[in-house]
């Protein structure tokens, strides 16, 4: 039997998401969703679970970031070559998109675990000769174009995806739906297998959803309204028009233009939010559902720097498949921890120095601020007083490293880089500042590891849950951090990190208020007064959080819980 033939006759269970980060040099990310989609596949194949991926080719990437001398963000393309990393699949199918047949054609990605084994991830592409010109592009770029061109992507996502399953030979029983993108292959499944009811009431929808509720599994991983993919129905008929009863969907997908979320919602069998909190938001949110929690995880052995895996290895050899013994890490001597602690920062100083020309002093602690820049996550908080953050800087010394995108339609988040960058240069000579561009996978891998404190502000409940918190603290990284997401599950006050606010509506002079707090009369004296005592809480974030917080965690529950039901 073939490698391949061995991905069909075992794999399952099939996960879905717009976008996954499997390397730096494979551009099919662009920030939180696929970081956690390409954990969740690393995790699937150290523990070895029959799960395909599915995603998008995304040629031409997300955006490629620079800065210019004024602040703005220039967007460029990022592409790479899918030649380079997959190898093509012997398959074509078509789905219908405005009265055209578009051809899908799979390429096929291996990403291997730490025992060897392989879990297949399956690129679409509609870059295939014979397509008309628009329909060539609509796996060109992550999150781009206008409306139509989304849905379009979540037809091929979707409908596409799931026809190239089968035309593979893959025999799937559950599918995984990681946020609303892909909800148009519920519906497709429903065309297959939904059984009609014998006599519908007015209004009723036609169909039992029994058997495509027990195949579907929906993750919602946003509070914010607009984070939820809705389309008016006009665009939709005409978009796929024929595929799908019209009347029929509006009762599934919701009455005045079709939500994407309602629409995996409605015919889900397992509905789950991203942290306790979260879910708790969700059910609020869509009163009905029974929404389960299922806090996400980093993958412990990517996100490990190279001193503390091989402290790690030496402590508990097993941590990369078993990631809960790190709560056995309060053996190794404080030198050691620090020795290790010093060597990831030195490497995240180096990169710093590389990137902008700016000098850091190891000695001086570094706070990091890495998100996709919004509104909702607040980076312009930490400058909320820049008087007051200069007189902290001026007693108790600290520097500052900022990265994050802004998607190219949010022109708050364009405001908000170029706000951040104007007040690092009103504190120069004071507190240096690095802004690093293009934040990205390689960005990451030596910034989260690299800095003393880690910094998160959103406006609370928005923070559905957030994982650069968690790959700081799995390298002994202290966050100081609003309790929304994952940290109002996590924190324990002075002994693993300190927790910010978290009330809902996040009053933000209130906020900023404790952050300054917070650094000026605990954090800085902390690290400056109380090394030992800042080395027992860098253990704990280790051995209280990267043993609870790791993908492999977050895998076991879904197969538990979701995947078998």
């Amino acid at each position: 039997m073939d490698k391949f033939a061995q991905f069909t006759s075992s794999a399952h269970i099939a996960y879905f998401s717009m976008e996954i980060a499997l390397r730096p040099e494979v551009h099919t990310y662009s920030g939180g969703l696929g970081m956690l989609a390409g954990d969740t596949a690393r995790s699937c194949a150290d523990l070895e679970m029959p799960v395909v991926f599915v995603t998008l080719a995304s040629r031409k990437g997300y955006l490629r970031q620079e800065i210019d001398a004024a602040g703005n963000q220039i967007e460029l393309e990022d592409p790479w070559d899918v030649t380079a990393w997959t190898e093509p699949l012997g398959a074509l199918v078509a789905v219908q998109i405005e009265g055209r047949g578009v051809w899908v054609r799979p390429w096929l990605y291996r990403l291997k675990g730490g025992t060897g084994f392989e879990v297949p991830v399956v690129i679409l592409d509609t870059d295939v000769e014979g397509n008309a010109p628009q329909d060539r592009a609509l796996t060109d770029r992550l999150y781009g174009g206008d409306t139509a061109y989304r849905l379009k992507q979540e037809v091929v996502l979707g409908v596409g995806g799931l026809r190239v399953l089968r035309a593979l030979g893959f025999a799937i029983s559950t599918y995984h739906m990681n946020e609303g993108h892909a909800a148009l292959l519920a519906v497709e499944l429903l065309r297959d297998h939904g059984e009609p009811v014998s006599q519908p009431r007015p209004g009723e929808f036609p169909y039992d959803l029994g058997r495509v509720r027990q195949a579907c599994i929906f993750t919602t991983h946003t509070p914010v309204e607009a984070g939820h993919d809705r389309f008016p129905y006009s665009m939709v008929e005409q978009v796929v028009d024929g595929w799908f009863d019209m009347d029929h969907l509006k009762l599934v997908g919701g009455h005045d233009e079709l939500n994407m979320t309602h629409l995996a919602l409605y015919l889900s069998g397992y509905v789950n939010g991203v942290a306790k909190r979260h879910a708790q938001t969700s059910r609020k949110m869509f009163p009905g559902y029974k929404v389960h929690a299922v806090t996400n995880g980093v993958h412990a052995p990517t996100w490990a720097a190279p001193s503390f895996a091989k402290l790690f290895d030496e402590y508990c050899p097993d941590w990369r498949h078993e990631p809960e013994l790190l709560a056995q890490m309060r053996e190794p001597g404080d030198e050691l921890v620090w020795q290790a602690h010093q060597e990831a920062k030195g490497a995240l100083i180096e990169q710093v120095r590389a990137i902008t020309g700016k000098s850091f002093d190891a000695e001086v602690p570094i706070l990091g601020f890495a998100r996709r820049m919004t509104g909702y996550k607040r980076p312009d908080l930490l400058f909320s007083d820049i008087d007051r953050l200069r007189a902290i800087g001026e007693k108790t010394p600290f520097q500052l490293v900022l990265a994050g995108k802004a998607h190219p339609r949010d022109q708050q988040g364009k405001d908000l880089i170029r706000f951040v960058l104007e007040q690092a240069k009103a504190l120069e000579g004071v507190v240096p500042i690095a802004y690093l561009p293009n934040y990205e996978m390689a960005v990451a891998r030596y910034l989260k590891p690299g800095v003393d404190v880690w910094l998160n502000t959103p406006l609370p409940p928005l923070e559905a849950s957030g994982t650069s918190g968690m790959k700081a603290a799995l390298n002994g990284g202290l966050n100081v951090s609003v309790l929304d997401g994952w940290w109002y599950e996590a924190c324990i006050e002075g002994r693993n990190g300190w927790g910010i606010g978290g009330a809902d509506g996040g009053a933000r002079l209130a906020d900023a208020d404790e952050l300054y707090d917070k650094l000026s009369r605990v954090v800085l004296p902390l690290y400056y007064d109380d090394r030992p005592r800042w080395i027992w809480m860098m253990k704990r974030a280790i051995t209280e959080i990267a043993s609870y917080f790791n993908s492999h965690r977050m895998m076991r529950r879904y197969a538990a819980e979701a995947y078998i039901r």
